[in-house]
């Protein structure tokens, strides 16, 4: 299990007390895309997933904010998942 996979985990369970340095380390190794262009929040989105989520750039970053960071990232893995067994597939069929 990858480090990130269980920082989610840890996140699922306690939504208290994370920074948001932790947020886009797990968004960067899920390939979610993190925007920040100086202002209050950074944005967390994927292409795959139709909701961005918006969070704090600053202490603190409240639970609210960690739930649906979580659920972004279980959208993407479940995206990122079904493509690679897709290109999986497509490999075997050539």
């Amino acid at each position: 299990m990858s480090t990130a996979v269980k920082l989610l985990a840890a996140m699922r369970n306690n939504p208290r007390d994370w920074r948001i340095e932790q947020l886009i380390t797990i968004g960067r190794r899920l390939r979610i895309e993190v925007r920040s262009d100086g202002g209050s929040h950074h944005v967390f989105s994927h292409p795959d997933v139709a909701v961005p989520v918006c969070a704090p750039a600053h202490r603190p970053t409240k639970p609210i904010h960690v739930r649906a960071f979580v659920a972004l990232c279980a959208q993407a893995m479940e995206a990122n998942g079904a493509k690679a067994l897709k290109e999986e597939e497509e490999k075997h069929e050539d």
